[in-house]
């Protein structure tokens, strides 16, 4: 499986969004890097690509996606991996990445990412879908903890130990969501930090943060506002537990201005910083 030799992504960068577009072009915020979201980009042409090629030049990125759809049990879908794969080549991300759930069945898309059960046959039937994506693309993925409402009796294993099993028998790499584990921590009662036990930190690649929404029995990941306090102190466990891994702040709903994006990421690069002088 080939490799980038020289990565590039350092420190905290903010997901590339369409009406951020032209302002980045124009006044190249100091941000290090940024996440692009891969099916916003499968047209054969249009506006969003043309842009999508200027900033390209301007920061690195990666490439995050929604569409694998990784624990279903429908067949792959080799038409939308044939246009990830496009879209990498042309574009050259840093790495390209995916979420640890499934969102289709039967050949129907529920448009949600809904949660696999903690199983060995949950866990085997995952590594060999990844085996077969990393396969078709050339190149080892990351894979994101998603958030939860939901969780099955027949669990075998815990949250984090599925996640830590499918990156080390698949070889592919973690995209730690610390906002997702905090959410996730509260709704089904375990302590957060128990991820941090268990992940193998060689594995983890990125970190994203983004903000939850409070309701009355529960916690929904909206990332639709600031992050938290909490999850701003689990951040802090995080990096000091793994190091300054590269940290991606997440706004898909409600977006605000690019001040307040730019904003965010200070705060997560000024905690990276700190890490490093005292490591």
């Amino acid at each position: 499986m080939s490799e980038t030799a020289d990565v590039r992504i350092r420190g905290a960068g903010i997901g590339l969004r369409s009406q951020h577009h032209q302002e980045i072009i124009a006044r190249q915020p100091a941000v290090p890097w940024l996440e692009v979201l891969s099916e916003n980009y499968y047209a054969a042409g249009g506006t969003a690509l043309a842009n999508l090629e200027q900033i390209r030049n301007l920061y690195p990125i990666t490439l995050h996606g929604v569409g694998m759809s990784l624990g279903s049990t429908d067949p792959l879908n080799f038409d939308y991996l044939a246009r990830l794969k496009s879209l990498a080549d042309r574009f050259e991300p840093e790495w390209l990445s995916d979420h640890l759930a499934w969102i289709s069945v039967g050949g129907e898309y529920v448009h949600d990412l809904l949660p696999l059960p903690y199983t060995q046959e949950a866990l085997d039937h995952v590594v060999a879908r990844i085996d077969q994506v990393q396969d078709f693309l050339g190149r080892r993925i990351l894979i994101e903890n998603p958030s939860t409402y939901l969780s099955y009796r027949d669990a075998e294993m815990s949250e984090w130990e599925f996640v830590r099993e499918v990156a080390e028998s698949s070889d592919c790499d973690i995209l730690f969501d610390v906002n997702n584990a905090y959410v996730n921590a509260s709704n089904h009662g375990f302590a957060a930090t128990n991820y941090l036990d268990a992940l193998p930190a060689a594995r983890v690649r990125e970190i994203h943060l983004a903000g939850f929404a409070q309701y009355d029995n529960y916690l929904f990941d909206t990332h639709g506002e600031r992050v938290h306090p909490p999850v701003w102190e689990l951040y802090q466990l995080t990096i000091e537990r793994i190091g300054p891994v590269p940290t991606l702040i997440e706004w898909d709903t409600d977006i605000p201005d690019l001040e307040v994006l730019v904003a965010e990421a200070e705060k997560a690069q000024t905690a990276l910083e700190a890490h490093s002088c005292s490591a």
